[in-house]
């Protein structure tokens, strides 16, 4: 992928050899077949982040992009996503940095407009398969005394990293989140030397795991329990792998019904062990969701899933899931248990992760997307939701729930939207153009009834019987075929037939009259082997249309047939205009009805922007730039200001003169502001802090640089 975008989180540039090969049998596939060569199956598109949608369009919709101008990255990306500098703390821990990464993503709707030209989306619910019913079962144990000591120590080293007094080569923010992880899984990771903690989720899960062991004994029913953390090793370093399989051991379960994925390094390992799986001779497998995860079919006989740790990406999630819940699996229900350490970061990463499969979930859906979206795409927790996790912050989970239940009524009521445009524009102009059309249809089918009734007519001949009743008898009314006029059946039926031999292309052409309606044929099919080769066109005020065949008297039986069938083509017609309108008096009183979530939405979206400020996580990382020296000699620099400030808040002249300097006003963008020169500021009162600063020590804002709008360096949003 080529693009002029340097530095930006998620995205990445360089070549990968694999990728390049797929992409150049993918084109060379679409020449050989006009587009409709390639098909990717997958059940995870969009996998971490929504940048990945170019990718997979790239692959599969190359001349779509380019018929729009999409081709490159950077034009895509201009339409459909929104880059933003935000001043944050560096994952390195060395101070600040201007930060650029895909914040937003816009025009969804028509993304997913143009991505369904080539992407049939089936989601679960939409198809129905005969799959097992998934049965979850959340599993929260209390920590240790331990635990909760070192979670606090957590809080501590993020201030220290948040600061900048440690060097990044001993701690940072990424480390920092990795150690919350391990500690939530088990004490021993951070040292092998401390206890194992009874109540620790690895015990837990051992007990479950031996507890559906011994209760499926009889069936020999399997169980998967993944974990990314602490795989098995070579060196003897402890890790939960070989303590869950030493436990189980312990307990009574045959060693050679446990086994590591890891175990099996080669493709015919796989084979043999998931063969193995399948038919209950190994009954317990551990793996991580990369080696366990895609490919892995061991789903015969599961019925239990555990989850032991959280991973990143909702797509690993739902690689999980999946080796279960699908067709093949002889369990009604399959039960999948998430494991999660009380006061860690266990709950919030489960959250997140959720949070992130709700986005993707609503891109990637049946229903219309909501307009636009937040991007996915992060690895680390930042300093304030370390702080508000370490702190037991009850608001995190509020605010986690109310990210779902804003994101999933905004596509509520962008689904709300969608429906009252479409209904608006159906009031405005299909349902008038469908009427209009109907009616003169009407109209015309009633004088061509008329038209063919008094033609009929004619054709009748009274015959006199030989007790003197009469009858009426119709005879052939004749038929024009290329200008010929035939007055018997058969010659006109095989004049006809000739006719339809004489067609060489798909064009209409005129043939004669029949019962006052012009005839024209047309060709549909160049293959005689089809049910429909040939059409005859028979207008009158309407057009009506019939199927020949290669029998010349069963042809004229279907032109008569046609013709006779005008009074139910009315029938229908008039059936159809009725349609139209008490469509179009619903569609008005749907058109009256408001969102009804309209006050919902309205209440959690102003709780959650509450949330946000008092959490201050949204944007920039958590940080409090008004209140902050180092972001606030940040947000200097980029203004081009001379303004520096120590360590308590005051503000000194980086360039070392006397004069007073002028930078831009936050509050009034347009205005410039003067700050005090050397005499000023000696008269200023100690801790004295410049006038536009306690003016806004009220706003608890980051600065962001949008380089999406085309300002000059010293303009700041707030």
């Amino acid at each position: 992928m080529y693009t002029k975008m340097r530095n930006v989180a998620g995205l990445s540039t360089s070549e990968a050899a694999k990728s390049s090969d797929l992409f150049l049998k993918c084109r060379y596939m679409d020449e050989l077949t006009d587009n409709k060569g390639i098909i990717f199956a997958t059940g995870t598109p969009i996998s971490n982040s929504m940048t990945e949608m170019y990718t997979m369009q790239r692959y599969l919709q190359f001349d779509t992009l380019q018929a729009k101008g999409l081709t490159h990255f950077d034009s895509w990306a201009s339409i459909f996503g929104e880059t933003q500098t935000s001043i944050e703390l560096a994952p390195e821990g060395t101070g600040y940095r201007a930060r650029t990464r895909f914040a937003k993503f816009h025009n969804l709707p028509e993304l997913m407009a143009m991505f369904k030209d080539v992407a049939d989306i089936q989601t679960a619910d939409m198809l129905k398969l005969p799959v097992p019913e998934a049965k979850f079962e959340n599993i929260i144990v209390e920590p240790s005394e331990l635990q909760k000591e070192m979670v606090q120590e957590l809080s501590e080293r993020a201030a220290a990293v948040h600061r900048g007094s440690v060097d990044a080569r001993i701690d940072n923010m990424l480390k920092i989140t990795t150690d919350g992880r391990k500690i939530g899984l088990d004490q021993r990771l951070i040292n092998p030397l401390l206890p194992d903690h009874e109540g620790s989720k690895v015990n837990a899960a051992t007990d479950n795991i031996f507890r559906i062991w011994e209760e499926t004994k009889d069936a020999k029913l399997t169980q998967l329990v993944f974990s990314d953390f602490s795989t098995p090793n070579k060196d003897g370093r402890f890790n939960i792998y070989d303590d869950i399989r030493g436990k189980l051991i312990e307990r009574g379960i045959p060693e050679n019904e446990i086994a590591f994925i890891h175990d099996a390094d080669t493709e015919t390992k796989k084979k043999e062990l998931f063969a193995k799986v399948r038919q209950g001779k190994v009954r317990i497998l551990l793996g991580s969701t990369f080696k366990m995860g895609s490919g892995t079919n061991v789903q015969d006989r599961l019925v239990a899933i555990h989850d032991i740790d959280c991973p990143w990406r909702p797509s690993d999630l739902e690689q999980r899931f999946g080796r279960g819940i699908r067709q093949g699996n002889k369990n009604k229900q399959v039960f999948i248990f998430r494991y999660a350490t009380n006061g860690t970061f266990d709950a919030y990463l489960w959250q997140t992760v959720e949070n992130k499969q709700k986005i993707i979930s609503q891109v990637i859906s049946s229903k219309s997307p909501m307009r636009s979206c937040e991007d996915v795409d992060e690895t680390a927790l930042s300093y304030a939701e370390i702080k508000a996790l370490c702190a037991g912050n009850p608001l995190i989970a509020e605010k986690m729930n109310l990210d779902i239940d804003v994101a999933r009524l905004r596509m509520l009521k962008a689904d709300h939207q969608s429906n009252y445009y479409f209904l608006e524009d159906s009031l405005l102009k299909h349902f008038p153009e469908k009427i209009k059309g109907v009616t003169e249809r009407i109209a015309g089918i009633e004088k061509d009834i008329v038209a063919y009734t008094a033609e009929k007519e004619k054709t009748m001949q009274i015959q006199t019987g030989m007790n003197g009743a009469a009858s009426a008898t119709a005879v052939f009314p004749g038929m024009i075929i290329d200008g010929k006029k035939y007055t018997e059946k058969e010659p006109a039926a095989k004049a006809l037939l000739e006719a339809c031999k004489g067609l060489s292309d798909r064009n209409e052409k005129p043939i004669g009259e029949y019962m006052g309606f012009k005839m024209s044929l047309r060709l549909e099919s160049m293959f005689m082997t089809s049910e429909k080769t040939f059409t005859l066109l028979l207008r009158g005020s309407m057009t009506y249309q019939t199927d020949l065949g290669t029998d010349a008297i069963g042809n004229m039986t279907r032109i008569n047939n046609t013709l006779n069938d005008l009074p139910k083509k009315l029938e229908g017609a008039q059936s159809q205009l009725n349609d139209f309108l008490d469509q179009q008096d619903a569609a008005k009183l749907e058109l009256e009805k408001p969102f009804e979530f309209t006050a919902e939405l309205n209440e959690k979206e102003m709780r959650l922007a509450l949330l946000n400020a008092e959490l201050n996580i949204e944007g920039g990382g958590g940080l409090d730039v008004m209140n902050d020296p180092d972001t606030r000699n940040e947000a200097a620099k980029e203004t081009n200001s001379d303004i520096d400030y120590d360590e308590d808040g005051e503000y000194e002249d980086m360039d070392g003169d006397d004069e007073r300097e002028s930078s831009i006003d936050l509050v009034n963008p347009g205005k410039s502001f003067e700050y005090p020169s050397t005499a000023e500021r000696d008269s200023v009162p100690a801790k004295g802090k410049p006038p536009m600063l306690e003016t806004l020590r009220t706003y608890k804002a980051d600065i962001k640089l949008n380089t999406t709008d085309k300002k000059s360096p010293t303009d700041i949003d707030l």
